[in-house]
């Protein structure tokens, strides 16, 4: 299923924090993939039975970071930039990460959970990835994506179309290589996160170790070019959402802002 994303200035955001960084970790890792082998893919993919009867705990998060081929590696990545940046750009950078992982971990249970007996090794961030997927669609019902570069739909229409196709792959036992079942996963996972305020809650109040910042991110990597858009955006989302919705980024900005102006 191939698409696109448009918007009017689809080069106007940095590349900055959690995408500069997964992006870099996941080229850095799938380098030593090829060269290590298959043993290196057994042993961090995601194999349910080596989970379940052997405990090895650690592939529930490790599998994000394999890919099965350039191809594969390139469309995640590709996704994660194009539909990720502008997410993280609204919501601060530690609460994107945390939403990814979120969903990648949650993608990792669902498919132990569902064929604990497979010898089968999973890799592939997929299943954050279209917990990102989600995560546009909810907060940008309306923006267009282009289905196969052509077909114009809602985000909110797409998400539920591949949520579909992802269940009937899945139900079908349809195989071909791709893991139906964890796609579903972290839709389904992004998708309760976000929609259930009390769990949500839960989560954000699982923050990050005290001083955690990635390597060589200066303060100053979100500049605007035009403040005053950026004021109107962040007074609509106060008026939509509440001052408590702001992110520590966005407060710091409207009081530098009040003060100059």
């Amino acid at each position: 299923m191939r698409y696109s994303y448009y918007q009017q200035t689809p080069f106007s955001y940095r590349w900055y924090g959690a995408i500069k960084w997964l992006i870099i970790v996941n080229v850095a890792v799938f380098a030593i993939e090829l060269l290590a082998g298959p043993t290196f893919i057994y042993t961090f993919g995601l194999v349910p039975y080596l989970v379940t009867k052997n405990f090895f705990l650690w592939q529930i998060a490790t599998y994000m970071f394999l890919h099965g081929g350039f191809f594969h590696l390139f469309i995640n990545l590709f996704i994660l930039w194009m539909f990720g940046k502008e997410i993280e750009d609204r919501w601060g950078t530690a609460q994107f990460l945390k939403y990814y992982f979120i969903c990648g971990l949650g993608s990792g249970v669902f498919i132990t959970l569902t064929g604990f007996n497979s010898t089968i090794p999973t890799i592939g961030a997929s299943g954050a990835i279209y917990g990102i997927l989600v995560a546009f669609a909810v907060l940008y019902p309306d923006r267009p994506i282009y289905l196969y570069f052509f077909i114009p739909m809602k985000a909110k229409h797409f998400a539920l179309l591949v949520g579909v196709f992802s269940f009937l792959a899945g139900a079908s036992g349809s195989k071909g290589g791709i893991s139906h079942l964890g796609h579903l996963g972290g839709l389904l996972v992004g998708y309760i996160y976000l929609k259930f305020p009390e769990l949500k809650y839960r989560f954000q109040t699982l923050n990050f170790p005290s001083g955690f910042r990635f390597p060589k991110i200066k303060k100053s990597f979100r500049k605007y070019k035009n403040p005053k858009e950026e004021v109107n955006r962040i007074l609509d989302k106060i008026l939509i959402h509440g001052v408590d919705s702001l992110t520590s980024e966005e407060k710091e900005f409207m009081e530098k802002y009040s003060t100059k102006h």
